[in-house]
């Protein structure tokens, strides 16, 4: 919620944070979120540290959609995923 213009609104089973649109959905149980990258840094996050991230296994996943398990990354990897999927999600990232 910290970062500029992000809200928090229900998605399904899940939370969802959203600036222009959703960046990220947490888990109901807190385990797992779901951030919006782009398949190059799924790719790139995947490789580095599959024990913390893992595409998901559908449509969305091979549109970059990654699942990050929360219990496994420190702070500067959640932060810098969720930097990276926020600044997607904004409109100045699109123009």
């Amino acid at each position: 919620m910290a970062l500029p213009g992000t809200t928090e609104a229900p998605h399904f089973d899940r939370a969802a944070f959203k600036v222009d649109r959703i960046f990220v959905t947490l888990a109901a149980d807190g385990l797992t979120a779901n951030l919006a990258l782009t398949p190059d840094e799924q790719e790139f996050k995947c490789q580095l540290a599959p024990n913390i991230f893992q595409p998901i296994n559908n449509a969305w996943g091979r549109k970059g959609w990654t699942t990050i398990i929360l219990a496994k990354a420190n702070e500067a990897d959640l932060e810098a995923a969720l930097v990276m999927a926020h600044v997607h999600a904004s409109g100045k990232a699109r123009r």
